[in-house]
């Protein structure tokens, strides 16, 4: 088979874009070279339910076209169902790099328009009040995206580039999780307004500075390998001194953090503005990163009525939350509706583990060994220390088989998975602090590996985001009627 030299040309550019406007255009080059881009324009598919989805497009089309804000209204707040028609099917988003059918793209797109139409203009008998409880109510029927950012020690400053991505194409989630080195990002950018996040990206303005070798006698003692109070504080100086209610009124983000108890009788806990919000965000983000045997067990800070710290459950300590809850997905759905879940994970045990091939990656004859070597490893493994976590009677090893059973029973994986290609060089730099143009590197590692998810993340994140964008808007509206009226009948009572 002749291949076109263009092909391999356009490869090169798009493993070595240096940012998303040249990999989109190289991509959109090879859709075309390959025949993706006659595909998209072909509605009919047996990937998912074309009849109906264009069914719903004609409706919305003539209901705005005729100004029928009654039947609009009642489209949208029935309609409205995540994956409509299959229309999230990931086959739908393999056989093209940038974008999928265009009937799916043009329907999300006349939802939005139809939404932010609705949201926007006057509608008799539908006053603001009201417009507000429907999009609250229609946002609770279908469900919001959500970014989990995993554990991975230095190696998770990757995770920088995913939000940089998802940010720049207006997709990053406002429910924001995270464990371990997650856990820190999570804090990081939860404290950080939209308008902050070009400096949050810069590794200047960071400290860098984590790790400080105490050595192993310190880590016999139970006090750890690595010096706790050089962790805590980078933590404070990169997010500074608030609660999780604080964080989230002043950025809008729902900060997520999981942590881990050394108690018996006590479970994984998902720390959040919900389930705690007078908690320091700093102290959350610290426990989760104690990893055991590499930093020591943290007591939980919290402000108390007048602002000050003082422990939060002084008898209970926490550590590193990816041991038991790396990625709280179920906890997430109950808390906030989730119905999409956007993984970045650069756990080095895991990573190897992912079976998430891209277009140029197919499992082939000659990779397959190396497949079903990983899976029986893996399936083994967890049946191995869930037999030695029931019956070792050492009391250490029977809680180390625990912990790794654990481990590997865990679901470490997304809706979207976004993950690094590690190379040797990566895992001697773990437990190092990262120089600021090391961490450049991986923030553009994190950019490219997720351009290529961005079509998948804007199908099902982009109703979502103009639902939350039209809850805010009616919501501050709401809020100047109701000022208005008050100075109204002020005037009035004084007259």
């Amino acid at each position: 088979m002749i291949r076109d030299p263009r092909i391999k040309k356009f490869r090169k550019m798009l493993a070595e874009a240096p940012n998303y406007e040249v990999w989109k255009a190289a991509a959109l080059e090879l859709d075309f070279l390959e025949g993706s881009a006659e595909w998209k324009e072909d509605f009919a598919s047996d990937l998912y339910h074309y009849e109906l989805i264009y069914d719903r497009l004609s409706n919305l089309k003539q209901y705005r076209q005729q100004n029928d804000f009654e039947r609009l209204k009642r489209a949208l707040r029935e309609g409205l169902h995540h994956d409509l028609g299959n229309m999230g099917n990931p086959a739908l988003y393999t056989h093209s790099r940038v974008g999928t059918k265009h009937l799916v793209e043009e329907y999300i797109t006349q939802v939005c328009e139809s939404l932010d139409y609705l949201c926007d203009h006057p509608v008799p008998g539908f006053p603001i009040s009201e417009k507000l409880q429907f999009f609250r109510d229609t946002l609770t029927s279908y469900g919001r995206p959500s970014l989990l950012l995993s554990g991975g020690a230095t190696l998770g400053m990757f995770h920088f580039g995913v939000i940089k991505a998802l940010w720049e194409k207006g997709l990053l989630p406002q429910v924001i999780a995270g464990s371990s080195i997650g856990a820190i990002i999570a804090g990081i950018l939860g404290v950080h307004t939209d308008a902050e996040i070009p400096e949050m990206l810069v590794p200047e303005n960071h400290n860098l500075k984590a790790w400080k070798w105490r050595g192993l006698l310190s880590a016999v003692r139970g006090e750890g390998l690595m010096d706790q109070d050089q962790l805590k504080s980078c933590v404070r100086a990169n997010i500074g001194e608030y609660t999780f209610e604080e964080a989230y009124q002043r950025t809008g983000r729902s900060i997520n953090v999981s942590v881990s108890p050394i108690q018996a009788h006590q479970k994984a806990r998902l720390l959040c503005g919900y389930t705690s919000p007078y908690l320091m965000v700093w102290s959350a983000v610290l426990a989760s990163a104690a990893v055991p045997g590499i930093f020591p067990p943290v007591t939980l800070m919290k402000k108390d009525i007048h602002g000050n710290a003082l422990p939060y459950m002084p008898r209970l300590k926490f550590v590193d939350g990816s041991v038991v809850s790396d990625l709280p997905i179920e906890r997430l759905m109950h808390l906030y509706d989730v119905n999409f879940t956007i993984v970045s994970q650069t756990n080095p045990h895991v990573v190897p583990f992912l079976n998430d091939r891209g277009m140029d990656e197919k499992l082939s004859i000659p990779s397959l060994p190396l497949h079903l070597l990983k899976s029986e490893i893996q399936f083994h493994g967890q049946g191995v220390f869930d037999y030695l976590r029931k019956r070792l009677k050492p009391e250490l090893l029977r809680q180390v088989s625990g912990q790794l059973h654990t481990i590997m029973a865990q679901r470490y994986s997304g809706d979207v998975t976004i993950a690094p290609s590690y190379s040797f060089k990566d895992y001697r730099r773990i437990l190092s602090n990262p120089e600021p143009e090391y961490v450049r590197e991986m923030i553009l590692a994190g950019e490219r590996a997720t351009w290529p998810k961005i079509s998948m993340i804007r199908s099902h994140a982009r109703i979502s985001k103009t639902l939350e964008r039209c809850v805010r808007r009616l919501k501050e509206q709401n809020r100047r009627t109701t000022d208005l009226r008050l100075v109204s009948n002020s005037v009035s009572g004084e007259s």
